[in-house]
């Protein structure tokens, strides 16, 4: 659109249609498949939602959350950002390996659960940690927070995967129909 054209006089229905890529990655859909307001949103959702997913990760010991429900809110984040941006979306920023990520979620929960016996003590068994930092003075945490930390990231790689193995079954479909650029 020139500078000098009004949104009014193109018609009604691609009013709403981004004219430029406005996700992070900057790599575009067919823009005839994209909405400027769902990825406004997205935009603005997306790391409130992972803000709140620690949130719940942090206080499950102490009531409702920990890292099963913390890892499905960051999931449903990235579900979200998928649906706004497609698959080339996802692994803009950062492309991990989703078997590496549930690998080191699993082993971090597993070695978590089972140091305990190594020491005597039962496994899953928790102990409280105290650590006293400089700037923020003393702080304590229980060790099955690390436990939660694994399942935190073990989930996130469970969506990945599943993000990453629907969505292909999903793009290659349109592409067989005609439907991607």
């Amino acid at each position: 659109m020139t500078t000098d054209e009004s949104p009014y006089q193109r018609p009604f229905e691609e009013w709403d249609r981004p004219q430029e890529p406005w996700m992070l990655p900057g790599e575009c859909r067919n823009p005839d498949d994209r909405s400027l307001l769902l990825e406004m949103t997205t935009r603005a959702v997306f790391p409130t939602v992972l803000v709140f997913s620690l949130y719940l990760l942090l206080v499950g010991h102490y009531g409702p959350g920990g890292g099963f429900s913390a890892g499905l809110v960051a999931g449903l984040a990235f579900v979200l950002r998928y649906i706004a941006g497609g698959s080339a979306d996802l692994g803009a920023v950062m492309a991990p390996r989703v078997p590496a990520v549930i690998g080191s979620g699993l082993a971090l929960a597993l070695v978590t659960g089972l140091v305990p016996a190594a020491f005597g003590a039962p496994v899953l068994s928790t102990t409280k940690l105290a650590v006293d930092l400089p700037l923020l003075g003393p702080i304590e945490l229980q060790t099955s927070l690390f436990l939660e930390i694994g399942v935190y990231v073990l989930i996130i790689g469970v969506v990945l995967d599943l993000l990453r193995a629907l969505g292909t079954g999903i793009e290659r479909d349109m592409d067989d129909a005609g439907e991607l650029p």
